[in-house]
């Protein structure tokens, strides 16, 4: 199982941007995030599996991007226009075996390697 470990998270007003790091003992086929807020469903925010194909939740698209750096065992989400409603704490996850083809985002919540989570809030 891959030890994961978020890093990035904090505090910010609405507009503003935060950059999450996720480091893995090892890159996985699939990487991606997830996030909870209490009270809500939990939500796969994006996804990208090792071909660097990604997806993402219709809530975040054209605000969020996730990539990759294989060498480094580092999954990054960067998260721009943030808005309170992406007030929750995200969890970087990782399938070892492989992803559906093609990816989308609600996949992450089936991956089996996660990290603690790290939290994120948006003011306004």
């Amino acid at each position: 199982q891959a030890q994961l470990v978020e890093s990035g998270g904090g505090s910010v007003q609405a507009g503003g941007s935060l950059r999450l790091s996720c480091a893995a003992s090892r890159t996985g086929y699939c990487m991606g995030w997830f996030r909870q807020d209490p009270g809500k469903e939990r939500e796969g925010v994006a996804g990208i599996a090792y071909d660097g194909s990604t997806a993402y939740a219709d809530s975040v698209k054209g605000r969020f991007t996730i990539s990759k750096d294989n060498a480094k065992n580092t999954l990054t989400l960067q998260m721009n226009s943030l808005k309170p409603e992406d007030t929750a704490i995200y969890y970087c996850a990782a399938h070892p075996i492989g992803c559906r083809s093609p990816l989308r985002a609600r996949d992450v919540l089936d991956f089996p390697d996660r990290g603690q989570g790290t939290q994120v809030t948006v003011s306004s």
